[in-house]
């Protein structure tokens, strides 16, 4: 890791050295240059972490895992939360906008709903919707 850190600061300065060189008017090019060179970066790190879940995933069926280990954790809980009130902000001020308060209360009844089914779809007993099963199947009685 600090191989490929050490990488990319000699590619910003690489960059910064080029801005001195060729003035302020290749300055949004080299900053799209090198801005394209990090979302590269984070695209191969993505991309690598996907297939290491998908594998480990795959790995787990085929040692007899009925079904993939759920994955979902703390922070992709945390993760859909901030991305739910980021993008509340515009749908608020376009319901708003639009439709005044009946826009706004269906823009945020839309976002609680999302909301209500991620955290319905993670903890399948937070309702109180839990699953009974007749004692007549069961293994553990005689």
């Amino acid at each position: 890791m600090e191989a490929r850190d050490a990488d990319l600061k000699k590619e910003l300065n690489a960059t910064l050295q080029a801005r001195r060189e060729l003035g302020e008017e290749y300055e949004s090019a080299l900053v799209e240059s090198f801005l394209e060179k990090v979302d590269q970066r984070i695209d191969g790190a993505v991309e690598r972490r996907v297939r290491r879940q998908l594998a480990e995933q795959q790995l787990q069926v085929a040692r007899g895992s009925r079904e993939p280990k759920n994955g979902d954790s703390w922070g992709e809980r945390f993760g859909f939360g901030i991305v739910s009130l980021v993008l509340a902000i515009p749908l608020s001020a376009i319901g708003g906008g639009i439709a005044h308060l009946p826009g706004l209360l269906a823009a945020w009844a839309g976002i609680v709903g999302v909301n209500v089914v991620q955290a319905a779809r993670a903890n399948p007993g937070l309702f109180g919707h839990r699953r009974h099963t007749s004692s007549q199947g069961s293994d553990w009685e005689e």
